[in-house]
């Protein structure tokens, strides 16, 4: 990145949070330290007023750049923003993310507008097969509610039990796995942390009232400490190659490592917490998989078997 083109991007970036760490800016440009810190001199050298706090970062006073205009590729990457929000999202955060692009829209030129135009017709996303798990227009108060730090009230039903309760949670963020989006809150009701599928909840209500969050994890916190309470477990099965190419990205979802290409056959190694998942997963391959390890994975192959067998002879009889 040319010098000129680096200094106009980190004031950008300077105007994108109210206080931004040197190193921050390092690693987002691939320079080092002592560049960012030549970098932010010159740009105080032209009249940029930009201030500074030892340990904790540099800031913009009351200065603002005028309207920024965009790449082609900028202007481009808007549309897939726009297909997975109308997709993924619901019609809270659709209704501001398309508020949103106008605006954006109006400070293009003509030439990317038009870019915009065309390509937007050619451009799709497979929507869920049904909205059951879309969000239910609570998308955009929840995400305010993490940004403003504000307890949420919500009337939630429980997806094995059914079971209905009022809560007051301290929403910690948004996490969509499984097809649906999550809320990762601490539950007052529980005083533990809980996940609770958005699709689930009935009411909610933001009540206005402040929580500490330095108090409670942050997001990836709950991720990472979810992800180590699972014990995991190597896992090395050989499938034929005349099913290889229908494993397709789903072996990553158990823990694909590697694999050894051993002639007509191949080799691979996953690791997963999810032994039972798997064995379903590797049941529909037939007699063209073979669990070499863990034996604890041949038996729940065995039983599941075992259990279709039975099923189809039972109907059989009848």
């Amino acid at each position: 990145m040319q010098r000129l083109h680096r200094l106009t991007a980190i004031l950008i970036h300077l105007q994108t949070k109210r206080v931004v760490r040197a190193q921050e800016l390092a690693d987002r440009f691939g320079i080092s330290l002592r560049t960012v810190y030549r970098d932010v001199r010159s740009l105080e050298e032209a009249g940029v007023p930009i201030g500074a706090e030892a340990g904790v970062g540099y800031f913009l006073t009351d200065y603002h750049l005028p309207p920024v205009m965009f790449t082609n590729a900028e202007a481009g990457a808007l549309v897939f923003a726009a297909k997975l929000i109308e997709n993924w999202a619901d019609e809270s955060v659709q209704t501001a993310f398309d508020s949103a692009l106008y605006k954006i829209k109006s400070v293009l030129k003509q030439t990317d507008q038009e870019h915009l135009d065309e390509l937007a017709p050619q451009v799709a996303i497979q929507k869920p097969v049904t909205g059951k798990y879309r969000a239910g227009g609570l998308l955009n108060t929840i995400q305010q509610a993490i940004g403003r730090q504000h307890i949420l009230r919500m009337h939630y039903q429980a997806g094995y039990t059914d079971a209905e309760s009022w809560r007051e949670v301290e929403p910690v963020g948004l996490y969509h796995y499984s097809m649906a989006w999550h809320l990762i809150a601490f539950c007052r009701h529980r005083q533990d942390y809980r996940d609770f599928r958005v699709d689930r909840i009935h009411e909610l209500t933001d009540t206005g009232q402040r929580f500490a969050r330095h108090a409670r994890m942050t997001l990836r916190q709950y991720l990472d400490q979810m992800h180590s309470d699972m014990p995991l477990t190597n896992v090395t099965v050989v499938f034929d190659k005349s099913v290889v190419r229908f494993l397709n990205d789903q072996r990553h979802s158990w823990g694909f490592s590697e694999e050894e290409d051993l002639g007509d056959r191949v080799r691979m190694h996953l690791c997963t917490p999810y032994l039972w998942g798997l064995a379903r997963w590797l049941l529909a391959f037939g007699s063209a998989v073979t669990v070499e390890s863990p034996d604890e994975l041949q038996s729940i192959l065995q039983r599941l078997a075992r259990d279709i067998q039975a099923h189809y002879l039972v109907g059989a009889e009848v």
